[in-house]
């Protein structure tokens, strides 16, 4: 049901690694501006007409800095589709047309720092900069009321990437190169048009529709920056799978975006990410020490050219990285390339459903050990929390975590401290309850001792008879919020290696010692 729009301009092919030329918009397309090289102008928002009376001062939104909008007026708010650390995303429709798009609905009391609020009026300059362009989702418009600020864009209904593969069943060489030619024209299209995306992953990546021959469109340009010639780029932001070894070490440019496709190719075509570790620490180093296997299963089964491609976007100097102009044409990305139609072997569909499935299993194991943990297990946790709570609220805002942080002597970014904020927040309301906050410290800690683990697949295991069933897993991920049906019953086929229907101790044992991460913002 996703509404495309077809006022796309065509982005040339270089091969030049040089910065990227600032982009000049025609004079019919007003609403792309030039990428700035100094702080951004406040984006002029569409705002229904206004009387020729001034506006008083208490009716300007601080945010957009235009007149206070109803957006019930213009559109009716229907169901909830998605919620995160800082707003809720619903289906609506728009009231003229009829046409279905999605709101993003941001709390205001969610930007309580000038700092917040400049971060958000980028990411709606980048939207309107980028917007109309292909594979990249289309804005609507930005609306704000007393209590919150609306992003209106496409529908993209056609579920993740990720999702559709798995439905798919199989697919071939050929169709990972169009998957992976679009993934990569985002990456091409941001830069040649001035913008760093920086946390390229494939929940960042959503279908149009359920047709067949829906395109993907890149939807979150949260942690995106204007490039600015010159500048070195030093906060540490993206997700633990996808940071090039430069962002590490704290000196980069967009280059990382090309490395982050790289990641996304090598997971299409072996169905693991290529640098991997129990935690998130272990995965930073595994991608700083950059041995890339190339060579175990299923890789002999993979074309050289495929091979190729996937060392040049992960080359670890970023001076010598092919760029994204560069990889579309390369043989194996172009359309009528030799990429081959040979299905991809069906253990790699296996290994992808499993590096999706798993974390939610582990994330819902590690808050029922949290739950069950002894004062004694925690102890300090308790006060930690108490000291970070300032309104004795019983949870912890953005805010307090960072002041609390910062009372610590942390030197963490505000983009990681967000970043620690989100992987806390399991239920994504925009705090940390108290649960949540010993998940997260407990696991810090190494506390996923072998007698917890058994603690936890007790819980589980309801009537105490050494085996998990479905219905007792699909009980115990309801009762937390998190999975629905078919990952419940991705969990099982996953984790149930002798397939028996159900989870021994065993079972369960290696699941959560499986090198997949336990700390990466998947959700």
């Amino acid at each position: 049901m996703g509404l495309c729009f077809t006022k796309s301009q065509d982005i040339p092919i270089s091969s030049s690694d040089s910065p990227p030329r600032p982009y000049h918009p025609k004079p019919s397309q007003p609403h792309h501006p030039a990428y700035p090289t100094r702080p951004a102008p406040v984006p002029q928002y569409s705002s229904p007409s206004l009387s020729r009376h001034p506006i008083p001062p208490s009716q300007i939104g601080p945010i957009l800095r235009k007149p206070y909008v109803d957006i019930t007026s213009i559109y009716v708010l229907d169901k909830e589709l998605g919620r995160g650390q800082f707003g809720v995303t619903y289906l609506c429709t728009e009231r003229s047309t009829g046409r279905k798009y999605a709101c993003k609905s941001i709390s205001r009391r969610k930007l309580p720092t000038d700092k917040d609020i400049d971060d958000v009026r980028r990411e709606i300059l980048i939207l309107e900069h980028l917007s109309g362009q292909p594979n990249i989702v289309e804005f609507k418009g930005a609306y704000e009321d007393r209590q919150n600020l609306h992003l209106v864009m496409e529908l993209c209904s056609g579920g993740e990437l990720f999702d559709r593969i798995i439905a798919k069943g199989v697919y071939s060489e050929r169709e990972a190169a169009k998957i992976c030619r679009q993934i990569v024209n985002v990456v091409h299209v941001c830069h040649f048009m001035g913008v760093m995306h920086r946390d390229l992953k494939p929940e960042n990546f959503l279908l149009v529709s359920k047709a067949e021959d829906s395109p993907l469109k890149a939807t979150d340009f949260g942690l995106s920056v204007f490039i600015e010639e010159g500048k070195v780029y030093r906060d540490i932001v993206g997700s633990a799978y996808y940071v090039a070894p430069e962002v590490l070490h704290r000196n980069y440019g967009k280059e990382i975006d090309v490395w982050s496709a790289g990641v996304i190719l090598y997971i299409l075509l072996c169905g693991s990410p290529p640098f991997w570790a129990e935690n998130e620490k272990g995965i930073f180093d595994a991608i700083l020490e950059g041995k890339l296997d190339l060579e175990s299963a299923p890789w002999p089964t993979v074309s050289p050219s495929a091979k190729d491609l996937i060392r040049k976007m992960l080359t670890r100097d970023p001076r010598k990285r092919i760029t994204a102009a560069q990889a579309l044409g390369h043989p194996w990305m172009k359309e009528d390339g030799v990429a081959s139609d040979r299905p991809i072997s069906s253990a790699v569909l296996t290994r992808i459903k499993q590096f999706r499935a798993m974390n939610k299993m582990k994330k819902l194991a590690l808050k029922v050990i949290a739950e069950n943990l002894s004062e004694e297990d925690i102890k300090g946790l308790r006060q930690m929390f108490n000291n970070m709570d300032t309104d004795g609220s019983g949870t912890i805002t953005f805010e307090e975590l960072k002041t609390g942080l910062s009372r610590l002597g942390s030197k963490l970014s505000e983009a990681e401290m967000k970043q620690l904020m989100d992987a806390a927040d399991v239920d994504k309301n925009g705090t940390i309850d108290y649960i949540e906050f010993i998940t997260a410290t407990m696991h810090r800690h190494r506390l996923e001792k072998e007698e917890h683990l058994y603690k936890a697949f007790q819980y589980f295991d309801k009537d105490n008879n050494g085996f998990i069933t479905r219905e007792e897993l699909r009980q115990a991920m309801q009762q937390h919020g998190m999975g629905d049906e078919a990952t419940v019953d991705e969990v099982i086929d996953d984790v149930d290696t002798d397939k028996d229907g159900r989870i021994n101790y065993e079972e369960f044992l290696a699941m959560m010692r499986k090198g997949n991460p336990m700390g990466s913002k998947d959700d």
